[in-house]
């Protein structure tokens, strides 16, 4: 399964930034869901309301899914890979 890889930085409320990639079916070109995927991820973290738009998640690159994001993906309709301040 090929996967397109959303590149997204956050704003968190205390000021500090969040960085997580969206991972969904490279087929997915519908930027609202692929946003609201992200807003589902940021409410479960305690930071529902931040912005996520355009300016904040990009797409960055397709590649091949993993075992486990695939069933990620095959459950849910995304997958998130958290990198840096998702804590």
């Amino acid at each position: 399964m090929k996967i397109a890889v959303w590149d997204t930085y956050v704003t968190k409320k205390d000021g500090t930034l969040m960085h997580f990639d969206i991972l969904v079916p490279d087929d997915m070109n519908d930027t609202k869901l692929i946003f609201e995927h992200g807003q589902n991820y940021l409410a479960q973290k305690g930071q529902k309301g931040q912005a996520l738009t355009s300016k904040e998640c990009s797409l960055c690159h397709i590649e091949e899914a993993t075992p486990e994001i695939k069933q990620s993906i095959e459950a849910r309709g995304y997958s998130i890979i958290e990198m840096e301040g998702c804590n």
